[in-house]
């Protein structure tokens, strides 16, 4: 069974691509299902974030997997293979495996370090799970990945002051806009990103904020947690009233479609105003047209580049620092990963030493007479047994911690031979 990733990023592709490709949470119980209806697909992941969207397969045939998945992805994107493959990523076996533990150490985001991702990994591997699309292989590679980024965060320093996709809008704010404190701000969604613009907004002098969202008690929940500042609470039923007085707009919501757009600001929107927009959000929520409004100033996540670039630096040398860790948890998955192709052989071999067990037991109580057999089968039943176990353990355990492999290969090719087995390929649910 091989390890493929099919995805893209900030770093292959547009805002306008990736959110053609994102699958909102609603929908990856759907999609789990499409791909494994797939005839070469036999475990699906998927993590779909702001940034990012990768689709991580186990599959029987690496070409075919990986060309059912493009097939996927276009239809779900509706855009054609050859229009999407330029923006595509594709890694095999050990690449897929290193990549999934760097995005979840942080070191391939947008901000490096930032620790988001973690979770989103984490809700991955929980909906994978729930939805049947992770199995043995990709559920053991998604905890090894999950303990990769925790270690990177624990043991090295490449967390302290990283700042998040939200805290690096309200930096690109405030280089638009010095003083915070003397304007009328705006969020729309009380999500998680909601929270933290509220913080980092609140850190650098904001007083005057609304949040806005289409459940009440949420976006309550959230002002409640800074009492510092009086913060408002509307319904996204009152946005434009809302937006019409504002000075900084920003927008986080899991809208599939944009909520603000030039139709809707021309009408409420004063002359000689100026309003800025940020969306952090994939899809947008904001439509590219507002740009020809005049006084209209929007950016999305792609202009936090270079607010991210000037805080990249100084982690730089704490991602050298945590790539060690990760070629140790790298290194780790693959040992087990390997040694699953020992399985059938070892599987065979006890299957044929414990039919002889039982074959020569029952001979044995045969000879002994029914009253000593009654009386002594479960003693002679663990004795014979035990020998086996202790006979097959050491072949078992070098078997399977051998590194090189070709050396295994060979070893299970002598095995075969010397006990005459019959091995079958066995799919990754058989092997426990």
């Amino acid at each position: 069974m091989n390890i493929a990733v099919v995805g893209l990023s900030h770093k292959t592709a547009p805002v306008e691509v990736r959110e053609k490709l994102s699958i909102p949470e609603p929908q990856v119980e759907g999609a789990i299902a499409h791909l494994l209806s797939y005839p070469h697909i036999e475990e699906v992941a998927i993590l779909s974030t702001c940034n990012r969207l990768e689709i991580y397969i186990v599959t029987s045939e690496t070409q075919q997997g990986v060309a059912e998945l493009t097939q996927f992805l276009a239809e779900h994107s509706k855009v054609p293979v050859h229009h999407l493959r330029p923006h595509l990523f594709i890694l095999l076996h050990e690449d897929a495996v290193m990549h999934l533990m760097r995005v979840s150490a942080g070191l391939d985001s947008l901000v490096l370090g930032e620790g988001q991702i973690l979770a989103q990994v984490k809700q991955a591997h929980k909906l994978g799970q729930q939805y049947k699309g992770v199995g043995r292989i990709l559920n053991r590679l998604l905890k090894q990945a999950l303990t990769a980024g925790k270690r990177v965060r624990t043991e090295t320093s490449i967390g302290t002051g990283a700042v998040s996709i939200s805290s690096a809008a309200v930096e690109l704010a405030q280089i638009k806009v010095p003083n915070l404190s003397a304007c009328r701000v705006a969020i729309l969604g009380a999500g998680k990103m909601s929270r933290l613009l509220v913080q980092h907004l609140i850190a650098k002098g904001a007083t005057q904020i609304c949040i806005l969202n289409r459940s009440l008690p949420r976006a309550e929940e959230l002002a409640a947690q800074f009492r510092e500042v009086e913060i408002r609470v509307c319904l996204l039923s009152e946005m434009m009233s809302i937006v019409a007085e504002s000075d900084l707009v920003f927008t986080s919501t899991s809208a599939t479609q944009p909520l603000l757009n030039r139709a809707k600001l021309e009408p409420v929107l004063q002359s000689q105003r100026t309003l800025m927009l940020f969306d952090i959000s994939v899809p947008r929520n904001v439509d590219a047209d507002v740009n020809q409004v005049m006084g209209v100033h929007a950016f999305n996540v792609d202009d936090l580049k270079a607010v991210v670039a000037q805080n990249q630096e100084s982690r730089r040398q704490m991602a050298m620092e945590a790539e060690v860790l990760l070629e140790e948890e790298c290194e780790a998955f693959i040992v087990w990963w390997r040694s699953l192709e020992t399985v059938p052989t070892i599987n065979s071999l006890r299957d044929k030493i414990e039919t002889i067990r039982e074959q020569e037991l029952e001979k044995a109580l045969s000879r002994l007479g029914s009253e000593f057999a009654e009386k002594h089968q479960e003693v002679i039943e663990a004795l014979t047994r035990g020998i086996v176990n202790k006979i097959l353990h050491d072949p078992m355990v070098q078997l399977r911690a051998q590194q090189d492999i070709e050396a295994r290969r060979h070893a299970m090719e002598t095995l075969k031979v010397l006990f005459n087995l019959e091995t079958e390929t066995r799919s990754s649910e058989q092997y426990s």
